[in-house]
């Protein structure tokens, strides 16, 4: 068993999922912190067309994606990580909606499965199935109240949201501690005070002077009140 996260998405569009090559994870991946695969979901499939939808029962617009080639697709994945939890992530509009408290949940999960749906979504018999295997987890997650074409939009945000926090990711794990919804007062958790750097003027405005005094407990003073401003007028 490894002690590296291991990451694999199945979806339809592999090339969606470019960016994880990119800044902190595709370093993170070329540091041996993380392990990511990409599946593409049409080679479970055995007809000329590469096929994984079908209509709907019971009628209406759209497709369904068909339930035998995510089995397939699920289950060889599984087998890369044997005599392990597999978490499978499932991208739906009723999932739960991602926190910073979920995703540091997530960061437990030595294997997680994203299954990026497209249509109107997969057969839920997928979900119903692998939650009743005893070496998975199915989670339904949402990145919010709005429609995407598919899962790996929010398959991306969920896997840096994740990805970021884990140890060695971060050059400066302690800037992890003052962001926005892990920075806390009695009030709960906040959104992140307003930054500056340099110059000290620019068009007219400047740096607060406290943050030039080099008195670091009237900073961190200035910063939670800061924080409680900008969580109190957040628009929701």
């Amino acid at each position: 068993m490894s002690n590296v996260n291991r990451f694999d998405v199945i979806t339809i569009f592999p090339e969606y999922l470019a960016p994880l090559n990119l800044s902190l994870i595709g370093k993170a991946q070329a540091a041996g912190l993380i392990s990511i695969g990409i599946h593409d979901l049409r080679d479970q499939t055995s007809d000329v067309h590469g096929s994984v939808d079908d209509t709907p029962y019971g009628g209406g617009a759209g497709m369904v994606m068909s339930p035998e080639p995510w089995g397939s697709a699920i289950d060889e994945v599984a087998e890369l990580v044997p005599n392990e939890v597999h978490e499978l992530i499932v991208l739906t509009p009723a999932g739960q909606k991602l926190t910073q408290e979920l995703a540091i949940e997530l960061t437990k999960s030595k294997h997680l499965i994203f299954a990026c749906g497209r249509y109107e979504g997969i057969d839920v018999r997928v979900s119903d199935f692998y939650a009743t295997q005893k070496n998975f987890k199915v989670r339904e997650i949402s990145i919010g109240d709005y429609v995407l074409g598919g899962g790996e939009v929010a398959t991306l945000v969920i896997m840096e949201a994740i990805i970021r926090l884990l140890p060695g990711v971060i050059g400066n794990p302690a800037s992890l501690d003052e962001e926005s919804h892990t920075l806390t007062s009695d009030d709960g958790a906040l959104v992140e005070y307003p930054n500056y750097t340099k110059p000290k003027e620019w068009r007219g405005l400047s740096v607060p002077d406290v943050l030039l005094s080099g008195n670091h407990g009237e900073i961190a003073k200035w910063r939670l009140e800061q924080a409680r401003i900008r969580t109190k007028n957040r628009p929701n």
